[in-house]
């Protein structure tokens, strides 16, 4: 066997973790490699929140132009004319230059690209092909896959790995789920103007979010069209020569020309060979592991949406820092989930970082509770009827901040610099000494003066 095949690390999967742990392991000094049967970058670049955003981007810019009506623009509704098929080609050529940027920065790194599907023959050895790869260590980081449930007339249904190269967008399109992908490409189709029904099996989506944020976004997203039907789930779905019909689990039937389904990932690990090494796996169908992403093999580790951890790009970077770290510096190094933010790209946005209410409450904390609902500026010319919501969640003993909340325009961005204050333990007090921006809608955090009830 060559030089060549013999390396430190094989790594299987180039999405963010994947690349992350290669690129830092090999300028620490290592020998690896990096296995990738798709694209690199994995699904955030590919199919996932670079594209997802893009197209968030795209769906809100016909609200942008009604909007300027108010700020002394106008245009004839005749002349705006939105083009599908140029929007997925622009995608389409940025993903073309992230895939290049991502190869560029492990081949600058010195890490071996091999690209095809890796079985693992044993804890030292990786099959690609005909060839034979032996390592010293393999870690697996090969993402996520979407789930559609076994339904009559599944393969009518798309993921949301389909949705990022529809040919054309249908009149009319039915989004089955209630997470951050169903709610995103909720808004995105309904925000190019396509008659949107969203359908989740329980009382309220977005579930594990503060309850304030679930009530409020479900007002905001039916302003703006989507049609929210909750308790219901697709029973069926049957091609018909006008588009769809999708029966329902309350006896209602829609007629529709998409079919979209939200409603999970598995972990992808198909083809490995996990089972034949003796890999646990843990009931959810995930690589078990241990907080410092060891398996049950000891040359083999796991890291990113093939753990189930929290499915965040940042969560896979991350780990695949601190098991670098662990595998080729100082072996030290943990990883932290508390309080790590998110945001869901829905319209208008949510950011939240920290406990929710539900959460601090069943923790056992005395709480005190602050919120704040208004319109934003830009909308008191524009004539929109968007309104935003922030809540902060406080210990009432303490006086720390345990959760902070938002719907409204670039919580995302706002919600980031919350994150630091709550990770660095900030109290209420201290958010009320903050001096805030003015005009602006993230000073409201740090005015909210009066809890909306006495501390319970």
């Amino acid at each position: 066997m060559s030089d060549q095949q013999e390396f430190d690390l094989i790594v299987i999967g180039a999405g963010s973790g994947g690349v992350r742990l290669a690129r830092m392991s090999a300028e620490k000094g290592a020998r690896v490699a990096v296995v990738e049967s798709r694209y690199l970058g994995g699904t955030c670049v590919n199919v996932g929140c670079v594209p997802k955003k893009l197209f968030v981007y795209g769906s809100h810019a016909g609200e942008d132009i009604e909007d300027a009506e108010g700020y002394g623009w106008s245009l004839p509704k005749e002349q705006v004319r939105f083009d599908w098929a140029r929007l997925v080609a622009n995608k389409n050529a940025e993903i073309e230059r992230l895939n290049g940027i991502y190869r560029r920065m492990l081949e600058n790194a010195g890490v071996t690209i091999i690209e095809g599907n890796a079985t693992l023959a044993d804890a030292g050895t990786v099959v690609v092909g005909d060839q034979h790869y032996s390592t010293g260590h393999i870690t697996v980081a090969t993402g996520s896959w979407p789930v559609i449930p076994d339904v009559p007339g599944k393969e009518y249904i798309l993921s949301s790995n389909e949705m990022f190269y529809l040919p054309q967008l249908p009149r009319q399109a039915v989004v089955w789920g209630g997470g951050y992908i169903a709610v995103e490409f909720a808004g995105i189709l309904a925000g190019l103007g396509v008659e949107t029904t969203l359908l989740y099996r329980g009382d309220l989506f977005l579930r594990g979010f503060d309850g304030d944020i679930r009530r409020f976004m479900a007002e905001e997203m039916q302003k703006r069209g989507v049609n929210l039907r909750f308790n219901a789930s697709i029973e069926s779905v049957e091609n018909v020569d006008t588009g769809y019909h999708v029966q329902v689990s309350d006896g209602s039937r829609i007629v529709t020309g998409l079919v979209m389904a939200a409603t999970g990932r598995r972990a992808l690990v198909d083809g490995l060979g996990l089972e034949s090494l003796g890999i646990d796996m843990t009931e959810s169908g995930h690589i078990s592991t241990d907080r410092h992403f060891q398996t049950s093999v000891p040359a083999i580790t796991a890291i990113g949406d093939v753990i189930g951890t929290s499915q965040l790009t940042p969560v896979a970077l991350g780990q695949g820092t601190v098991l670098s770290r662990r595998l080729f510096g100082d072996g030290q190094g943990e990883m932290d989930y508390n309080s790590i933010p998110t945001a869901v790209f829905c319209q208008p946005n949510i950011g939240t970082v920290g406990l929710t209410e539900e959460e601090a409450r069943k923790a056992g904390h005395r709480l005190r509770i602050y919120r704040s609902e208004f319109k934003p500026m830009k909308h008191t010319l524009s004539g929109r009827d968007e309104r935003a919501l922030m809540k902060l969640v406080v210990d009432d003993r303490s006086d720390r901040v345990l959760g902070a909340h938002m719907v409204g325009p670039d919580a995302g961005e706002i919600t980031q610099g919350l994150a630091i204050a709550i990770k660095a333990g900030a109290t209420k007090a201290q958010f009320d000494s903050t001096v805030g921006i003015h005009p602006t809608s993230a000073e409201e955090f740090v005015t909210m003066r009066e809890p909306v009830s006495p501390p319970s």
